[in-house]
């Protein structure tokens, strides 16, 4: 059987914003391009943000956080978690139609792909990306900000760098999760805090961070994701029929809210 994971939150605010909450998703129905990792079916951004083109009632612009001048991690472990907190942003960026940031966005996974040694790989998307904001070609942006997403985890994989390609998911996973229990927490329902339920993402997760080389497991912030996979696990894997309640909502975003500073926090 093949799992849906990694939902990010433009598949969950668009749904939520809409009225529908999906209780099982039919995974046969995306296309080639998204990923399978063992029985976990990834599905690359571009396929799941076309729905937010609906969303009209989420103030984006709330759930943006400004990114200029952001420094860079000491290690790549922790480079690797902030580019995906930085292209998730990007999304949220693109949804609140705001240029600057967005361009912002784009020097900063310029950056970052640099210090990780794969600028080469972005530097054509990165460039498109600037130019399409300030063309305020939105659609475009977004296809740029996946490609950049999906070509940066291929070079991971190419350097033989797996662990930091799932570091990437991981990262853009906490940003989007961040994102959304902010959205929802702000006007909560049963059915739209149903979208948090997935106890399969968070063992998967885990499990992955449990299994990380030594050389990166001894890094502190390594230590903080898996603490924080066990704290946000019960909070989402409540029994089908169960509703997650307007507390858990809001203990997810904490936790969330903690790792993602933690990614950003400098390490000694």
């Amino acid at each position: 059987m093949k799992y849906l994971v990694a939902v990010p939150i433009a598949f969950a605010a668009a749904s939520l914003a809409i009225g529908e909450t999906p209780q099982k998703i039919d995974v046969s129905s995306f296309p080639s391009q998204a990923k399978l990792i063992d029985t976990v079916v990834v599905p690359v951004p571009s396929e799941i943000f076309g729905a937010l083109d609906r969303v009209s009632r989420v103030h984006w612009d709330q759930v943006l956080r400004a990114t200029k001048d952001q420094a860079v991690g000491e290690s790549q472990s922790q480079i690797a978690l902030q580019l995906g907190l930085i292209i998730a942003e990007g999304f949220i960026a693109v949804q609140a139609q705001n240029t600057a940031e967005v361009k912002n966005i784009g020097g900063t996974v310029r950056k970052l792909s640099k210090a990780l040694g794969v600028e080469k790989h972005v530097t054509e998307h990165a460039n498109a990306i600037l130019k399409s904001a300030d063309a305020k070609d939105w659609i475009t942006v977004r296809k740029e900000l996946d490609r950049t997403l999906q070509n940066v985890r291929t070079a991971m994989l190419d350097l033989g760098s797996e662990p930091l390609s799932q570091l990437i998911s991981l990262g853009g996973w906490l940003r989007g999760t961040e994102a959304l229990t902010d959205v929802v927490g702000k006007d909560y329902t049963p059915e739209s805090a149903e979208l948090l339920h997935q106890p399969i993402l968070l063992d998967f997760f885990h499990k992955r961070l449990a299994s990380m080389p030594a050389t990166i497991k001894k890094n502190p912030v390594i230590d903080d994701m898996q603490k924080g996979m066990l704290e946000i696990r019960p909070l989402v894997g409540v029994a089908d029929g169960t509703q997650i309640s307007e507390r858990s909502v809001k203990d997810v975003n904490l936790v969330a809210t903690r790792l993602v500073k933690s990614i950003n926090a400098k390490i000694n």
